[in-house]
């Protein structure tokens, strides 16, 4: 849960910089953002992994 709990963090500080990026065309913040949508393809692929080894764990 710690982890889902880290993408929700990373997901909220995300939302800052695309509002900067839409509305006010900061190009800064799109590359912020470009950055912090990485680390949620790393962290959502994380959590997949934990699920999917807890849940074949759960089975044997």
């Amino acid at each position: 849960m710690k982890k889902f709990e880290e993408l929700k963090t990373l997901l909220a500080e995300a939302e800052k910089d695309a509002e900067s990026f839409y509305n006010k065309a900061n190009k800064a913040a799109g590359t912020r953002l470009r950055n912090a949508m990485q680390q949620l393809k790393v962290a959502a692929g994380d959590i997949r992994k934990e699920v999917t080894d807890i849940k074949n764990a759960a089975t044997k």
